[in-house]
């Protein structure tokens, strides 16, 4: 489809309007191999997070990408989408091992592998992390996996003051606690979750409640029901309401600009796509 598009001169969007053909990748919905031993798997882009992390807790195992809604594998590399648990396994292209994508002419390339260490060549694979499809269509993609955790609590601490928001912030990063996710949601609350074995986050709770204050609490669905709704990330400079801080960045309500590639961004775009078929 993709080749027969660039022949024509036509423009290819990939699960969105946008190009004079839209290709699907719904029924790309396979997982093709588990390595359970090996913490690893590999899919097809079309499948679902949630009916992945479904899959992989048969065996006690997960994918730590929570990004809000049940986006697809190649949602989550193409527009670099994550969740809490950034903070602890930070975003797709660390957890990204290798990739089959489909490139503007058609020519299917793979790139990286299927273990967590491998030399095979150029890893590609990171620059498709945030591409928003414009250099290829992902097609599968091999990714290593985590241990489920066996507990999970959240520490949830109520900060409406931005001196003492951003001292709790620092406290917390300057300690020996182990968060998964530190999210603050301003103005509000600031919220820690721990998760292990049962009692290493118990103690861990203990530790970060004494150092910080608050309660035990829920907080997520809230919170990513907030990144939901927001129109964009930008990189965090200052508490402004209201906004979600996670980490060197920040969720707010309104989109930001759209920012223009770099000269760089765009000279490989041109290399994987000279004939700007995908859109």
């Amino acid at each position: 489809m993709v080749r027969a598009a660039a022949a024509a001169g036509q423009t290819v969007s990939i699960d969105r309007a946008g190009g004079d053909v839209v290709i699907s990748t719904r029924r790309l919905d396979r997982v093709l191999e588990h390595e359970a031993g090996d913490l690893t798997c590999t899919v097809e882009a079309g499948v679902r997070l949630r009916d992945l992390n479904e899959r992989l807790a048969e065996h006690r195992q997960m994918l730590a990408l929570d990004p809000p809604g049940n986006p697809t594998i190649g949602a989550c590399i193409a527009a670099d989408l994550s969740g809490p648990r950034r903070h602890r396994y930070r975003r797709p292209a660390d957890l990204l091992l290798g990739v089959t994508v489909v490139l503007g002419d058609g020519l299917v390339a793979s790139s990286g592998g299927k273990v967590v260490k491998n030399v095979a060549g150029y890893d590609l694979g990171k620059l498709l992390c945030g591409s928003r499809g414009r250099l290829g269509l992902i097609v599968r993609a091999s990714f290593r996996l985590h241990p489920r955790p066996a507990a999970s609590r959240t520490l949830v601490v109520p900060v409406d003051d931005e001196l003492e928001a951003l001292r709790l912030l620092g406290t917390l990063a300057r300690s020996q606690l182990a968060p998964s996710a530190v999210d603050l949601l301003w103005p509000g609350k600031l919220c820690a979750l721990f998760e292990g074995a049962g009692r290493a986050v118990d103690a861990q709770l203990g530790r970060a409640r004494g150092l910080l204050g608050g309660e035990e609490g829920d907080p997520w669905d809230g919170v990513l029901a907030f990144q939901a709704s927001c129109g964009g990330r930008v990189r965090f400079g200052r508490l402004e309401a209201p906004m979600l801080v996670r980490g060197p960045e920040a969720y707010v309500p309104e989109a930001p600009a759209a920012a223009e590639w770099s000269p760089l961004a765009e000279r490989v775009r041109a290399e994987f796509d000279p004939a700007g078929v995908l859109v």
